[in-house]
């Protein structure tokens, strides 16, 4: 992560993050009777111990990426949102939503939708659990590159009756210069091999 401002004690923010993310955190109900998510390390339970190799992603991330593939025309530019955060437990919740730009930057209509969680194991290695909205749930196994990226490949796709057939999937995340958070996911799927799917560079707006 790149040095901003500091908070005594807690962490300090990416250099260009939105104004006042170190001041915003994710929708959260208060009245919940165990602690809710929070995408703010400033905030809420403490991450636990097996979490920190995971700390640089827990936030709120906004920007845009492109989607392609043989199968699409394109390339399309998107928008999304991603959010990883905690509840004082040995994961991280993930969620993230899309939405398809026009040529000029507009909102077309909403896109892709995916949950799941991040499980950082004692040995290091990653158990990332990502269910997605079009029928199709993967396990992904991966580890740290180093402090600040992070490999996964999948290891099992389930799929329902309904979802186009993806039979593997490959993704990178790092924090880049600035302290944007950026990704490609390349995934094998409706008889094509493994190739770039997706790529996107985030900005942190809260947390």
């Amino acid at each position: 992560m790149t040095a901003g401002d500091e908070v005594p004690g807690t962490i300090t923010g990416p250099a260009n993050a939105a104004p006042g993310s170190a001041q915003r955190n994710r929708p959260r109900f208060d009245d919940l009777p165990v602690p809710d998510d929070t995408a703010n390390l400033r905030e809420g339970p403490d991450l636990h111990e097996l979490c920190v190799g995971l700390l640089p992603l827990v936030g709120v991330w906004r920007g845009t990426g492109e989607v392609v593939y043989p199968t699409i025309d394109g390339p399309y530019s998107y928008g999304q949102q991603i959010v990883f955060a905690h509840d004082g437990r040995p994961f991280l919740s993930y969620e993230a939503r899309a939405w398809l730009l026009g040529p000029d930057g507009e909102v077309l209509r909403p896109a892709a939708r995916e949950t799941g969680f991040w499980r950082p194991q004692p040995d290091g290695e990653l158990e990332v659990l990502i269910t997605h909205a079009t029928g199709i749930t993967e396990i992904f196994y991966g580890r740290a590159r180093n402090l600040s990226s992070w490999e996964i490949k999948s290891d099992a796709v389930v799929r329902t009756a309904s979802a186009k057939e993806v039979v593997g999937s490959h993704r990178l995340y790092g924090l880049v210069e600035g302290g944007d958070l950026a990704y490609v996911d390349e995934r094998a799927m409706v008889g094509q091999p493994l190739q770039p799917h997706l790529s996107a560079r985030l900005n942190r707006i809260a947390g």
